[in-house]
């Protein structure tokens, strides 16, 4: 049987919990009914050689099996989608893979700008002034998603690898009530987030940082 391990932080804040980007591979893993290992890493390790070898810019995640080590969760989930019909349907590849791009392409960028802004910077002085911007940016890329899920339960009306991308990244804005806004939208990400597969990732990744929780934190 062939041996697969997925890296991740070994702990992380709480606002970050369930956002980590190995969570995606996770899910894809268990969607496609692969049995997975997993190996921590502390933020302190990422430089060290020993994990550059694995991910040269000394990020995760990262994928192990018995004969590749693969970078990048995009990368990662197309590559387990690919083995895997229904994250990958053969008639319908082309538009699965449009759909993942336009995930991290299209959606993740100003989504991941609007994060930042209010997790990562949120008591600079520059915020304030640049965040109505983002918002709205954020908002002109949700109105035109939500229009592409009418009378669709999945992006391409059958659940995909496109989906992990797309609600992985719309959870970044967790913190807001931006995509409440959109109740197709919300209803799509909450569709998403109950499948069992989605359930059993987020569990492996919150059982990881409780076990390896600090002491201090």
């Amino acid at each position: 049987m062939e041996k697969i391990a997925v890296w991740g932080f070994s702990w992380i804040p709480p606002f970050a919990q369930g956002l980590v980007r190995d969570l995606r591979v996770r899910w894809a893993l268990e969607e496609a009914g692969l049995a997975y290992d997993s190996r921590w890493i502390g933020t302190g390790e990422l430089k060290s050689a020993a994990y550059r070898s694995k991910h040269p810019f000394g990020l995760v995640p990262v994928l192990e099996s018995d004969d590749q080590t693969l970078i990048e969760s995009g990368a990662i989930v197309h590559a387990i989608a690919e083995r895997c019909e229904t994250l990958m349907p053969v008639d319908r590849r082309n538009e699965t893979l449009s759909w993942m791009f336009t995930a991290l392409n299209t959606i993740e960028p100003p989504i991941w700008n609007l994060f930042a802004m209010d997790v990562l910077h949120r008591d600079e002085a520059w915020v304030p002034l640049r965040r109505p911007g983002a918002v709205d940016d954020v908002k002109t890329r949700l109105a035109a998603l939500s229009g592409c899920l009418d009378g669709r339960d999945y992006l391409l009306g059958c659940f995909t690898a496109a989906d992990i991308l797309m609600t992985s990244v719309l959870r970044f804005i967790r913190h807001t009530n931006l995509v409440g806004e959109y109740p197709l939208l919300d209803a799509y990400v909450k569709r998403c987030e109950a499948r069992p597969a989605f359930q059993a990732a987020l569990r492996n990744q919150m059982e990881g940082y409780a076990l390896n929780e600090p002491a201090t934190a």
